[in-house]
């Protein structure tokens, strides 16, 4: 059996915001993406009977991590004061890695919490805090080039 190691650089990570691409990311971890809701709750009655519901809430929240000196605490910053402003500070965004084939997006966002400032004798993280109506995943979950998981057939 053949032995196989797979790539990962941050530096492939794209995250796009209205547009504009988003770099200077901070050390660690620098993206997050999460729904707000699980997909499904359950109940199990007294006799061992199960049934589940379908949530269709897909909302969520992206959570972009800067470093201090980058370009994109301006790109966000203006999308807070256009909302701050004008309520016209909504847009889209997509993270995607460029060396595989997965897309994590959302048509519909807006700043929820603009980022802590501080400053000290060494440089601070900017932690962005983004409300998404919707948190669409295509293939984002892929682990190589076309590494689409094939489902399988039903019995």
């Amino acid at each position: 059996m053949a032995f196989t190691v797979t790539d990962y650089d941050p530096k492939n990570i794209v995250v796009i915001v209205n547009g504009q691409r988003i770099d200077g990311f901070a050390d660690g971890s620098f993206v997050s993406i999460e729904r707000n809701e699980d997909s499904w709750s359950y109940a199990v009655g007294a006799d061992g009977s199960c049934a589940r519901a379908r949530s269709r809430n897909i909302s969520g929240t992206l959570t972009l991590t800067l470093m201090q000196t980058s370009k994109g605490n301006g790109i966000l910053e203006a999308l807070m004061i256009a909302d701050d402003t004008t309520s016209q500070g909504q847009f889209a965004w997509a993270v995607a890695d460029e060396k595989y084939t997965g897309l994590v997006s959302s048509g519909a966002a807006w700043i929820q919490k603009p980022a802590t400032i501080e400053y000290g004798k060494e440089m601070n993280d900017r932690v962005w805090t983004i409300t998404c109506a919707q948190i669409l995943y295509a293939n984002a979950f892929a682990t190589k080039e076309n590494d689409a998981t094939p489902v399988p057939d039903l019995p």
